[in-house]
């Protein structure tokens, strides 16, 4: 579980570049679509398949050479280090996949269809459910890979993704179907894609790099508490995806509407989109309020990681709903295009506010548990941020 923590960070890393580019091209093609503008729109999917698919090789190589220095500067244990290595430059075959996968269903969300990609990423999903065990504990005469199973799992999964998805969008003749024979850089539209875009890179590469510095102030605390906040952050996972999630398609509608000159739709759009967001939030902060040591248990029966993981819940699990309302909130001001905006603010919650925050409180406190405090507090300053500028 602590290989897994420390890992994650530097793979966050890389995906906020797919992040951005995968985000400005589904801006760019729900607004071509609201204008009804299907040229534009075919220019935006060529261009920025071209641009996913070279980012991504750079993403993997730049990750191979780094990884080792990177783990070593983030003081992971050593008797962790090597695993999450291990690990870590397997994992990292996933993101060409990874890449194209997320690309394919940011362009079909864009012209409205989410249901499509949702059933190739669950088929995805319950692929690598089925081939964990079996490549980790050499079941059924597969090796036995241990960690590195789960890896080898999601590589296979995210690959047969991504051609399922790319013949799906061929044989339907889907609007955001690429064309593969003529895939070439536009300059006008890369620039753009480049202004929408970097800026979201930024913002989700602040979150990557702060994250590295939260996880390496855990870390000095034990490999028991950067288990502890390996564990919590899946349950963090479950909370934050469907205000994610609700966060993307706030983004997809308002930029549709904007397009289309409906601007009397987009404040309608962030209503509906907070009341399904925390309706849906609320119940998995319920549940880390309530049960947090079960929670954790279900990932480990280590007293100590128990301990340390359920009270990260019983603190921060305050704070999902404010995350529930902040992703809606920045979904409309992305749909808008001003991503740089929330850039700023993703900068104040974690280098104004989270990192040193809990460099402060750890230290002041002497335990880990400072380190929740500043998380939960900077959940508080970026949701009041972003929501002050939407109503503005």
């Amino acid at each position: 579980m602590a290989a897994l923590t420390v890992s994650f960070p530097i793979f966050f890393l890389l995906m906020a570049v797919a992040g951005g580019l995968t985000l400005a091209s589904s801006i760019l093609v729900s607004q071509a679509y609201g204008a009804k503008d299907l040229p534009r729109l075919k220019l935006v999917v060529q261009n920025s398949l071209l641009l996913t698919g070279v980012v991504s090789i750079l993403c993997l190589v730049a990750g191979q050479f780094g990884a080792e220095a990177v783990f070593r500067a983030m003081q992971t244990p050593a008797d962790v280090l090597p695993m999450a290595i291990s690990y870590f430059r397997i994992f990292l075959w996933t993101i060409p996949f990874m890449f194209g996968v997320y690309f394919l269903a940011s362009v079909m969300r864009g012209v409205g269809d989410s249901r499509s990609p949702l059933y190739f990423q669950a088929a995805s999903l319950v692929m690598t459910a089925i081939l964990d065990p079996l490549l980790m504990f050499g079941l059924l005469g597969f090796p036995r890979l241990g960690l590195n199973g789960t890896a080898v799992a999601t590589i296979c999964a995210q690959a047969a993704a991504f051609v399922s998805i790319a013949i799906y969008v061929q044989r339907r003749d889907h609007i955001a179907a690429p064309d593969w024979r003529r895939l070439r850089l536009h300059l006008p539209t890369t620039l753009l894609t480049a202004k929408i875009g970097v800026p979201t890179m930024i913002q989700q590469a602040l979150v990557s790099v702060g994250m590295l510095f939260i996880v390496s102030m855990i870390n000095r605390y034990g490999a028991h508490s950067s288990a502890a906040f390996g564990i919590a952050m899946r349950i963090d996972q479950v909370a934050f995806m469907p205000a994610m999630t609700v966060g993307m398609a706030v983004s997809t509608l308002a930029g549709q509407n904007i397009g289309a000159g409906r601007f009397d739709r987009v404040h309608e759009v962030f209503r509906w989109g907070v009341a399904v967001s925390c309706a849906i939030t609320a119940i998995v902060s319920i549940l880390a309020l309530s049960l947090p040591s079960r929670l954790i248990g279900l990932f480990t029966s280590d007293a100590d990681v128990i301990a340390v993981g359920a009270q990260y819940l019983r603190i921060v699990g305050l704070g999902y709903l404010l995350f529930a309302v902040m992703f809606v909130s920045n979904g409309v001001i992305n749909g808008s295009g001003q991503t740089a905006v929330t850039t700023i603010f993703t900068f104040i919650t974690f280098w104004a506010v989270r990192v040193p925050l809990a460099a402060y409180l750890s230290h002041r406190m002497g335990r880990v548990e400072g380190i929740w405090y500043a998380v939960l507090a900077s959940l508080i300053v970026g949701t009041v941020a972003s929501l002050a500028y939407y109503l503005s």
